[in-house]
């Protein structure tokens, strides 16, 4: 059974996430703010994480910066979940380290079939 970290502010969304994902039998862990997602990455080493850019204490962008200039976390592949989808945003979040991102509000299928292939690779 796959471990997804999901870093999200909104409780509403974070439930549904959540929920979904242990429908279709993943463990999930939730975090609110960065800060918080930074620490339980370290602590349970999940196979992929959901990170919302817009977080309190501790923004998307540094949180995925700490993640992946850590030598226990840098391989964990993360998708941004964001409502930045303008033209270039995609490029930004790549280059801060991010291995994919989509969009709010999430396509769930799009969002599983992304999951699926970095749970893959």
């Amino acid at each position: 059974m796959s471990k997804i970290l999901i870093v999200e502010d909104n409780e509403m969304n974070r439930d549904i996430l959540s929920r979904h994902l242990k429908r279709l039998r993943f463990e999930v862990i939730t975090a609110r703010d960065g800060e918080e997602g930074v620490r339980l990455a370290v602590i349970d080493s999940p196979d992929l994480i959901l990170m919302d850019i817009n977080l309190p204490v501790m923004d998307g962008w540094e949180a995925t910066r700490r993640l992946k200039g850590a030598a226990e976390t840098k391989r964990i592949p993360i998708i941004a979940v964001t409502a930045h989808a303008m033209t270039g945003d995609r490029d930004k979040i790549i280059r801060a380290g991010c291995d994919d991102y989509i969009a709010k509000p999430i396509d769930i299928e799009a969002l599983m079939d992304k999951i699926e292939n970095l749970l893959q690779e």
